[in-house]
């Protein structure tokens, strides 16, 4: 089968689903989701941004989703479903297209999962082969709970949240609804705590948790270390790239989403609504406030209150100010240069 294919569906049967304007034959049949250079007569495609309109003049695809100003450049051909924003409905159609591959997923607790004591399975949930479920955990309607997964004991899974195989999901941590963790992600080790003592380090037990709201996608090994004494909260619509880290004591307002390699040192404030680039930095006890935008490889060295865009390691400015400063240093070398032949004209 061909990569991203599944059961045949109508275009009926989509618009029906999602809505949107249908321009062509209901009864055509798509079996996949495609880019725009590489789908064929059965396949489904999207025109996000005008620039790319070449490719869809070009392209081979059955249907694709457009907004009303581009339907005049559809192939001959083709079908249209016209959408006021063509990505959203590309995002909403994926999430569509998968339940649907899903429903055939097996529900049940696999034979050779390990239950403990006074667990609360729902019915619809699906627990897979070799998974620890420890001790008091409740697990939701719809949840899948990945192979080789580990869930500590007193644990709470809400209801739809797929946790992919080989996640360890700490003890008395919790999740809320429709949340996505994938595979190796830690939720709940301890936090980097030791006090100085004679030369070496004192353990600090952690004794808070790790609380996750609703519609929450942790990455790939991204770990997410539990509270000291309080907790370590990620609140509603949280999204998280791979090869995270978010120390103890951590709160991430809703919404705020962060790329690759990010790291939040303990007990960081960060509000809502905020975006954070790959390898961004956020030192320890500081507070981002709302719709605070961090460019990538940026080092947070102190709290940000105003909203906007911030970049830069020398040290971090409003991103305006930051762009000035680095078309200045461009000129650096070039400016030393001039500097050096005026001191020696004007040496004696």
């Amino acid at each position: 089968m061909t990569p991203g294919a599944t059961a045949p569906v109508r275009l009926a049967d989509i618009v029906s689903g999602l809505g949107g304007e249908l321009h062509g034959d209901d009864q055509r049949v798509i079996t996949r989701i495609a880019s725009l250079e590489s789908a064929d007569e059965t396949s489904l495609s999207f025109l996000a941004q005008a620039r790319f309109k070449p490719l869809l003049q070009a392209t081979r695809a059955g249907c694709v989703l457009v907004r009303a100003d581009m339907l005049p450049l559809v192939p001959e051909g083709a079908s249209a479903i016209v959408t006021p924003d063509p990505y959203l409905y590309y995002a909403r159609l994926t999430r569509w297209w998968l339940a649907r591959k899903r429903q055939s997923d097996a529900v049940g607790v696999h034979g050779s999962a390990v239950i403990g004591q006074g667990v609360v399975i729902h019915p619809t949930a699906t627990v897979g082969a070799f998974a620890v479920i420890g001790d008091r955990v409740v697990i939701g309607e719809h949840v899948v709970i990945g192979s080789h997964t580990e869930v500590g004991s007193d644990a709470v899974v809400g209801s739809a949240t797929r946790i992919a195989s080989r996640v360890a999901f700490g003890h008395d941590c919790r999740i809320g609804a429709r949340g996505t963790i994938h595979s190796g992600a830690v939720i709940g080790a301890d936090g980097f705590g030791f006090a100085p003592f004679e030369g070496r380090w004192e353990k600090i037990e952690q004794l808070g948790t790790v609380v996750i709201g609703d519609d929450v996608d942790v990455g790939a090994n991204t770990c997410i270390d539990r509270g000291a004494l309080d907790d370590t909260v990620l609140s509603d619509g949280v999204k998280l790239d791979n090869l995270i880290q978010i120390a103890h004591n951590v709160r991430i307002g809703a919404n705020t989403a962060m790329a690759g390699c990010v790291g939040v040192a303990g007990s960081a404030r960060i509000g809502a609504g905020c975006t954070f680039g790959g390898a961004a930095m956020i030192l320890g006890h500081l507070e981002i406030g709302d719709n605070v935008h961090i460019s990538a490889a940026s080092v947070v060295m102190s709290s940000i209150l105003k909203p906007g865009q911030y970049s830069g390691v020398f040290p971090i400015d409003d991103n305006g100010s930051w762009e000035k400063n680095a078309a200045t240093l461009r000129q650096l070398h070039t400016l030393r240069t001039r500097l050096r032949a005026l001191e020696k004209k004007i040496t004696p």
